[in-house]
């Protein structure tokens, strides 16, 4: 069932530690919400959050399924170019701050990871 909550990842991963573990904690994170069932409406990426959307990344299987059940996935096309990996996105659409802005400003219930 999709939710109307919006997750948002401005890291790649969750949390504060070693990146190991960070990234350890969004797949676990994510997978375990696949398993629940209660689909978040909307994932946001920004700053270090938008690898998680890119070649290489832990989730991206993931983030493929949650977008195959409705979940819309944004990247902040401003942290692609000033990271130089805007050619890399394999997940989601690339938006502008606007459109996060917007997201945030309708959402019912936001998840910041």
């Amino acid at each position: 069932m999709k939710t109307d909550t919006v997750l948002l990842f401005s890291r790649y991963g969750m949390g504060h530690g070693p990146e190991d573990l960070q990234k350890n904690l969004a797949v676990k994170f994510l997978a375990l919400t696949l398993e629940s069932g209660q689909i978040p409406a909307k994932i946001l990426f920004y700053t270090d959050g938008v690898r998680l959307a890119c070649a290489g990344s832990p989730v991206l299987n993931l983030l493929h399924q949650l977008e195959g059940l409705g979940c819309e996935l944004v990247l902040c096309k401003t942290c692609l170019d000033t990271y130089g990996i805007a050619q890399t996105v394999e997940a989601g659409v690339v938006g502008g701050m606007g459109d996060i802005l917007e997201t945030l400003q309708k959402a019912p219930r936001i998840i910041s990871l």
